[in-house]
């Protein structure tokens, strides 16, 4: 081939956005400037979620996962300087989605863009919400009209915009198998067209299927993440043209943007982090029928805390060497005719479909929702098991764990620490931007909303014109719990079957002992405070607990530090939290103050997260018995050390 027929590259992104607008601004713009060619926003927990940075629930979380969007002047601010209709745009954002583009359309209109012409997409998949990141708000039914609503107006205003990106990203970060992965996302797809389909005519219906696109995940296992790709191109061609008869072949197409795995990053010997992710990007780049149109990788220290501008350029950089000064594009499909690939593929789809057929049985995606988590959960407890068992070998972790210290990992601890004050100045631009415009347009723009879903309509046209009188997206949000109400989505611990791991036979007999010496069972309250959504861990915790014979207390995710202290004083012998959101100091701080409070300051307290070295000593201080971290890989281990502490509890107390 001559360089004039080279394939053109994917959209070379990075996932950035913190502390505030104006920082996640000159962040886009630096990264912009050394080569990046799209956007990918991320917004922090309680924009996520609906809640304005001075919400209660709130509290320690502004900033710190992504950038906080209250209003148009913080979305003003993030694009400033950026030409939106010059921009392709990935806004990872669900529950909060016709808000988010409602504000993004008023800042393109501000600039004077043709909104019709612009490109980007909105996440808008709240049913992995529900299974795996917990971001959700309302109930899935009124939550799917939304998306639905999301997409008529996407199809009808911006054509060119992706208004739905099924992620199954997450869904493998919660321990999906390939075949889960594959059939739970197309069943989430499946949902979502048979939504859209009596909303358009019947001619217009293959071009809105041609603007799905899906969020991937591609693990460390190459071949098997290769395969699944050309699986979920097959796949989806084959219900698009069986199920819903779209016959032209360019509607049908697999669009897909990919995030390798996060998962398997780890804060042992962190370095080696850096050939996971350039061989979990081979697996969706090198196959050219399956390839990526976008790909955004995580940095090598993401299991340590935020990345830093430089570690985000290192992985930028893997992607521009790949795409610019290898000959990749230059080829056909490598792959094809191989016959070990085809076998591999075929046993995939056949197992997906497998899995289709089990979740069309239950009513779709949206009836099969608690059997769905029960299935992660289950196969999570899998993948933990066989890592504890060496059966699945992790360099670093539970092979070849001696090495030299990580020069990468510096006197700052290799990650970005977002500034404590970042949370109280957006609290204070949010107050004056409320003083500043005008009530009644805001009165008149939320009973506007109200009236919208209140009826069943479209709420699209009435989002913006909310955002353009500057309601706040706690303000929105707020209409969509009153109207439609809101939802707490199930842990899938109890649905999940009884764990075999070996070697629980002993903790079983200390839990036994403990038990017998307390006059009842141990209690294990299990808490997740604040917004962090992120309940793998806290679920994994649960079940390994519940299968040694505890009496476990988990309610899922979103509590505050208050509700946790009032369950604890149903008897519970410890409190164990999960905080992924770097929000541990001011929640955990909260908490034990308040267990102290009540009398409950006896009951020893343990800490679970990407928890600094520094960080976990201050929570030791404020009274934490102790601190979990990513490379406590072994949850036995976590098990023996709830039981010893309940155990010295007890003999103190004889």
């Amino acid at each position: 081939m001559t360089d004039t027929q080279k394939d053109r590259p994917w959209l070379i992104r990075t996932y950035a956005g913190h502390s505030t607008a104006a920082k996640s601004n000159a962040l886009y713009r630096a990264n912009l400037a050394k080569g990046q060619t799209g956007l990918s926003v991320a917004f922090d927990l309680p924009t996520q979620t609906g809640y304005d940075s001075d919400h209660i629930l709130a509290r320690g979380e502004v900033g710190k996962v992504g950038v906080p969007v209250c209003h148009l002047g913080d979305m003003r601010t993030l694009f400033d300087q950026i030409p939106l209709d010059q921009m392709n745009t990935s806004m990872t954002i669900n529950a909060t989605a016709p808000w988010l583009l409602a504000l993004y359309v008023a800042v393109a209109e501000e600039q004077g863009a043709d909104v019709s012409a612009l490109q980007g997409t909105v996440q808008n998949d709240l049913i992995k919400e529900y299974l795996s990141r917990g971001t959700y708000i309302c109930p899935p039914k009124p939550s799917l009209k939304m998306i639905g609503d999301v997409a008529e107006y996407c199809y009808t205003h911006i054509p060119k915009w992706n208004p739905m990106n099924v992620c199954s990203y997450h869904l493998q970060e919660a321990g999906a198998t390939p075949e889960q992965e594959l059939a739970f996302a197309l069943a989430t797809a499946i949902a979502v067209l048979d939504e859209l389909k009596p909303r358009v005519a019947a001619e217009d219906f293959p071009a809105l299927c041609g603007r799905i696109s899906f969020f991937v995940n591609a693990g460390i296992r190459f071949v098997t993440e290769m395969c699944k790709m050309r699986a979920f191109v097959d796949l989806w061609d084959e219900i698009l043209e069986t199920r819903y008869g779209v016959e032209d072949p360019k509607y049908r197409r697999f669009r897909y943007g990919v995030q390798v795995n996060s998962l398997g990053l780890t804060e042992q010997q962190p370095e080696n982090n850096v050939y996971r992710i350039l061989i979990e990007m081979l697996a969706v780049t090198l196959s050219k029928n399956a390839r990526a149109r976008a790909v955004q990788l995580p940095a090598w220290n993401e299991a340590l805390g935020l990345p830093r501008p430089w570690d985000q350029q290192w992985s930028m950089r893997m992607q521009q060497i790949l795409a610019y000064e290898t000959d990749l594009l230059e080829y056909d499909d490598l792959f094809d005719g191989n016959p070990a690939v085809d076998r591999k593929v075929a046993a995939l789809k056949e197992g997906a479909r497998a899995e289709l057929a089990n979740i069309d049985s239950m009513g779709g995606a949206i009836g099969a929702i608690d059997y769905m988590k029960g299935r992660l959960v289950d196969s999570n407890a899998e993948r933990l098991n066989r890592i504890e068992r060496q059966e699945t070998v992790v360099v670093g972790v539970n092979r070849w764990t001696e090495g030299e210290p990580s020069p990468l990992v510096g006197e700052d601890g290799g990650i970005m620490v977002v500034d404590p004050a970042v949370e109280a100045e957006q609290i204070a631009r949010l107050e004056d931007w409320r003083t500043q415009r005008d009530d009644a347009a805001v009165k008149a723009a939320l009973e506007a909303l109200r009236q919208a879903a209140r009826k069943g309509e479209n709420v699209m046209p009435a989002s913006i014109a909310a955002a353009r009188a500057g309601v706040t997206t706690g303000e929105w949000a707020g209409e969509m719990r009153g109207i439609f109400g809101e939802y707490r989505a199930p842990t899938g611990v109890s649905a999940a079957v009884s764990n075999k791991t070996e070697g629980l036979d002993d903790i079983r007999a200390a839990v036994d002992a403990v038990s017998d010496k307390l006059g009842r069972r141990l209690r294990f309250l299990v808490g997740k405070p604040g917004l962090d959504g992120h309940s793998n861990g806290a679920e994994q915790i649960a079940f390994r607990a519940r299968d040694c014979g505890m009496d476990i207390d988990y309610e899922g995710i979103r509590l505050t530090p208050e509700q946790i202290v009032e369950a604890a004083k149903s008897g519970a012998h410890v409190v164990g939290l999960s905080i992924l959101s770097g929000s541990h100091i001011p929640l955990v701080e909260d908490l034990m103050a308040r267990m102290r409070a009540e009398g409950l300051g006896d009951i020893p307290v343990i800490v679970g997260g990407i928890i600094p070295d520094d960080d976990a000593a201050r929570l030791r201080a404020m009274g934490v018995a102790k601190v979990y971290t990513p490379k406590d890989f072994e949850l036995n281990a976590i098990m023996r050390d709830i039981v010893t502490l309940v155990d010295a509890k007890s003999i103190a107390a004889e």
